[in-house]
């Protein structure tokens, strides 16, 4: 973990309630995909948790949802602006396991982690396949990025309004993968763990205190023990998941 100050270079809407916002800064504490930062932000006690979407030297890129007070005055801020974050937290994806046929599944704000875990898949060699699950078409986002990596792009929406309708578990069933990678709400996590045939990393969403392990609280039961989400986490593999009722 290292503190670092950033420069706002991009702040824009891509949907109704998702933003993109680029950073300029050092990003040499970013190691992987499937870390995140943690954003200072004016007038509000707690930090802002948010996975990294892309990172390169000098450049950050992050995709957030508007939700609450605290994003809502990030999709203010404007160009030029100076955010406080920490950066290089989490234990991140560990793309040693991929095989040559790795299989992305993202849902929601659960996609922009798997741009960067796509990016890299991609400049190893692997034959990638990506699943982004959305409730509209309205929310889909990044699904052009995706496709310019060279990654096989599926695209899900419930109500059947874009893509394939369903969820991500739906466009798998012809995909053959030999390790998969995921982030998303919980109902999708799970329902990725039932459907999915290999082994497999999930990164999960969980609110968090100090975002570095001090807190303790964002831990969770695992069959090894009790782990924190921000520090052990957020990726575990599907070997250790402990489902709570």
């Amino acid at each position: 973990m290292k503190q670092e100050f950033f420069t706002v270079a991009e702040n824009t809407y891509l949907t109704e309630t998702v933003c993109r916002m680029r950073l300029s800064g050092d990003t040499a504490a970013i190691t992987g995909p499937g870390q995140f930062v943690n954003i200072q932000l004016e007038g509000h006690f707690l930090r802002r948790p948010i996975s990294v979407c892309d990172a390169v030297p000098g450049e950050l890129t992050i995709l957030y949802k508007v939700v609450g007070k605290g994003t809502a005055a990030m999709a203010e801020l404007p160009v030029g602006a100076s955010l406080d974050l920490l950066v290089g937290l989490g234990n991140g994806y560990d793309l040693s396991k991929a095989g040559e046929h790795p299989l992305l599944l993202g849902g929601g704000v659960g996609v922009p982690p798997m741009y960067m875990l796509a990016k890299k898949l991609r400049e190893a060699g692997k034959e990638v396949t990506a699943v982004l699950g959305f409730n509209t078409a309205e929310e889909v986002f990044y699904e052009q990025e995706f496709r310019a990596l060279g990654v096989d792009t599926r695209v899900t929406t419930v109500d059947g309004s874009y893509g394939i309708r369903g969820f991500v578990t739906d466009a798998i069933a012809d995909v053959p993968y030999t390790h998969f990678y995921t982030c998303g709400p919980e109902p999708m996590l799970r329902a990725v763990y039932a459907a999915t045939k290999t082994s497999g990393q999930f990164s999960f969403e969980e609110r968090m205190g100090c975002g570095f392990g001090a807190c303790m609280g964002c831990s969770c039961k695992t069959i090894t023990g009790n782990k924190r989400i921000c520090k052990e986490g957020p990726v575990l593999m599907k070997e250790e998941i402990l489902w709570q009722n």
